[in-house]
């Protein structure tokens, strides 16, 4: 008889679909089988377990053995007869569904993710392969929007940095082109900005740094050791410049075309 090994993943109190399981124990379905239907339902790979359960640590995941009559679908697979083996560890499972360290999220292969599917590192949103993210679908560093190829950028779409808004962009270009800044053109082609604005959205906090609160906020630090603290775009922008120093803080002054206007609509900071 064909056995397969794979995983099944219940409620807190060991049920699926309202039936009670018991670890080691075997059970056997009279009757046919399908997918979505009837049978007892697994998967042979731990990560699509979260296709239909929330990746929540109160959730509990077994190795099961399917045998029987079995079906397999694209993600999940039914069986006429289950034997319920062990239970999974949630640390044990973090290393299944991850490949890199820390991470909070499902399929990701960066470290210290919160989010899912990310490759880049510190992320808590979703499809990164940038690092310190906040939004998703960014390939670039310390964006709070989405799909940005560019840095700091809060609005979605960006190839440039420190955008509010969108799609900002040229097109088929050969020649370095002259800036834009401040919503002005400009004659030059660099600006060497204030250190201020090289800020991070995403910080990763160990578990001895955590107060009693963020512990209760972030039931599943005991599993990563730790978890990421994000910061929505403009607090990041004020935390940043609050800790420059003063001669840092009078280098935005003399960026060319300064609009202290547009400059709070951007970062929140009145100059």
């Amino acid at each position: 008889m064909k056995k397969i090994t794979a995983y099944k993943i219940f409620n807190k109190d060991l049920e699926c679909r309202g039936f009670k399981y018991e670890i080691g124990k075997t059970y056997t379905h009279d009757g046919n089988i399908g997918l979505c239907n009837s049978g007892f339902h697994f998967c042979k790979e731990p990560v699509n377990l979260f296709n239909y359960y929330d990746f929540d640590t109160n959730n509990r995941v077994c190795i099961i053995e399917a045998t029987g009559k079995i079906e397999n679908g694209d993600d999940k697979s039914v069986c006429s007869k289950i034997k319920i083996v062990s239970e999974v560890k949630w640390e044990t499972l973090l290393t299944l569904v991850n490949t890199g360290s820390g991470n909070s999220g499902n399929r990701n292969s960066g470290n210290r993710n919160s989010g899912n599917r990310n490759s880049g590192d510190g992320n808590s949103g979703d499809w990164n392969s940038g690092n310190r993210n906040s939004g998703d679908g960014n390939s670039g560093y310390w964006n709070s929007g989405d799909w940005n190829s560019g840095d700091w950028n809060s609005g979605d779409g960006n190839s440039g940095n420190w955008n509010s808004g969108s799609r900002n962009s040229g097109f088929l270009n050969t020649n370095k082109p002259k800036i834009r800044i401040f919503n002005k053109e400009t004659d030059i082609e660099d600006i060497n900005f204030p250190d201020f604005f090289y800020f991070d959205l995403c910080v990763w906090v160990n578990e001895s740094e955590m107060s009693e609160q963020e512990k209760k906020d972030n039931p599943n630090f005991y599993v990563t050791q730790g978890y990421l603290k994000t910061y929505d775009y403009k607090e990041a922008w004020k935390l940043s410049y609050e800790k420059a120093s003063e001669s840092d803080k009078k280098k935005v002054f003399d960026l060319p075309n300064f609009d202290a206007e547009i400059f709070y609509e951007i970062t929140g900071i009145k100059l």
